[in-house]
């Protein structure tokens, strides 16, 4: 029969337990923590000593609000000018019309595409659809354009439809991205 010694289990008990109490250190003890200007607060990148360059550099803080904000800037539509949306507007006015007799009768997603095209001058495959409520039309987001110009429609969950004339977003689609991390 084969006997285990305790000096043999002890050994390796000793040194996990040696490696896990010195496993952390304290972040303040980092010489890059302090400095001219470093606060608790601030959140931030500290490049490692073997990335700096020549001489060092300053952490890089952030605000998150503003982080944000940008990481989802592709969703806001891009300017456009008066004469623009003026030209635009009477495609508006047919695809709110459109939308009004869809809300009322139902139809399905190529019916959809085919009266939005229809209105807007443009070829069904290049209508944006946001939605899956055809019969009744209800919540749904429709809209094409060209260039930077874009003529978006709504049905809202009453079947109240609307259109308007705004610009492309920045991420190239008419729609609104849906988003989400």
């Amino acid at each position: 029969m084969t006997r285990i010694r305790p000096q043999l289990v002890a050994a390796p008990l000793l040194v996990l337990i040696a490696v896990t109490a010195t496993g952390c250190a304290d972040p303040s003890a980092d010489p890059r923590a302090g400095g001219p200007g470093a606060s608790a607060a601030a959140k931030g990148y500290c490049p490692l000593p073997e990335e700096e360059g020549p001489t060092p550099t300053p952490c890089i803080t952030f605000d998150w609000n503003q982080r944000v904000a940008e990481n989802h800037a592709y969703r806001s539509p891009m300017p456009i000018t008066t004469q623009q949306k003026a030209q635009a507007a009477p495609r508006a006015e047919r695809l709110a019309s459109a939308l009004k007799k869809l809300a009322a009768t139902g139809t399905t997603e190529e019916g959809l595409r085919a009266a939005a095209a229809d209105a807007l001058g443009m070829r069904s495959e290049k209508i944006e659809v946001q939605g899956d409520k055809f019969d009744p039309l209800r919540d749904m987001l429709v809209g094409g354009g060209e260039g930077r110009v874009c003529v978006n429609g709504t049905v809202d969950s009453t079947g109240r439809a609307t259109a308007e004339v705004i610009g492309r977003t920045a991420d190239g689609s008419c729609l609104p991205g849906l988003g989400g991390h």
